[in-house]
């Protein structure tokens, strides 16, 4: 199992103190209110700052919003259609008026919405802004936040030759190749599958499977996550390197590894 690791710059004292402890009653409205004030100020990092789970979190916590791979994702339920439809509206003027806009997946009933500042290459305080907006604007349309929980799966395939296996999956999946951080995975062009990437073995390992999962899972949902599938079976191998991730098993020692992006 590995973690991707990145540099990313503290969010700024002031920045975090605009979102997190507002003048008044805490609101959504108080907090862009504090953030703005903020920024004129001069005391917050530019908007190209990249955040961590470890930012984000005490700003956005109690709302629909979670930080995850490089995103927040926010998803709500409404009394029908037209209500989503209508949030979606609203929330189009609002993006359009800060010139940041969010991925939106419109349903019956249910819409989600997923903030990154593309250029920057993952969550900034525009993302920041922009979700506690959203969350105010459904909020004042009485939208409920949607029990559903954002993840991401990868599969991770044990070898000793990358390059000679690669093709098969590429061409077997459909797949793409990226480079990432200095290391060719394989992804779905359509954003649909799960990431394949390769861990090299000096050598072959036989006593277990080759190929495991990789699960992420927003910070505050690992550790019970963990828990869970522990209730249903499964063995702890490993939790030294939590809480970036946890290996796991099932009786017969297939491994699952349970992961955040915590770092």
């Amino acid at each position: 199992m590995r973690v991707k690791t990145g540099i990313f710059p503290r969010i700024s004292v002031e920045l975090v103190r605009s979102l997190r402890e507002p003048a008044g009653n805490g609101c959504p409205r108080a907090r862009l209110d504090g953030a703005r004030t903020a920024q004129q100020s001069g005391g917050m990092k530019s908007p190209g700052t990249l955040l961590t789970p470890l930012d984000t979190e005490s700003v956005l916590a109690g709302g629909a919003f979670v930080h995850l791979d490089g995103a927040l994702h926010g998803s709500f339920t409404t009394r029908d259609f037209a209500s989503a439809v209508r949030l979606v509206d609203q929330v189009a003027e609002a993006a359009d008026a800060m010139n940041h806009h969010p991925d939106v997946r419109l349903g019956y009933g249910q819409v989600g919405f997923r903030l990154s500042s593309h250029d920057a290459g993952g969550v900034t305080d525009r993302d920041l802004r922009l979700a506690l907006r959203i969350q105010e604007l459904a909020d004042a349309q009485g939208a409920d936040r949607a029990p559903v929980r954002p993840a991401r799966y990868d599969v991770a395939i044990d070898c000793t030759d990358a390059e000679a296996i690669r093709p098969f999956w590429r061409v077997g999946l459909g797949y793409v190749e990226v480079d990432s951080e200095g290391e060719i995975e394989l992804v779905d062009p359509h954003g649909q599958g799960p990431r394949v990437w390769f861990q090299t073995m000096d050598i072959a390992r036989t006593e277990r499977n080759r190929i495991h999962l990789d699960v992420y899972l927003p910070t505050i949902d690992a550790e019970s996550r963990v828990q869970d599938v522990i209730a249903a079976g499964g063995d702890l191998l490993t939790d030294e390197h939590a809480p970036d991730w946890w290996v796991l098993a099932d009786p017969e020692g297939n491994e699952l590894c349970v992961c955040t992006t915590v770092s």
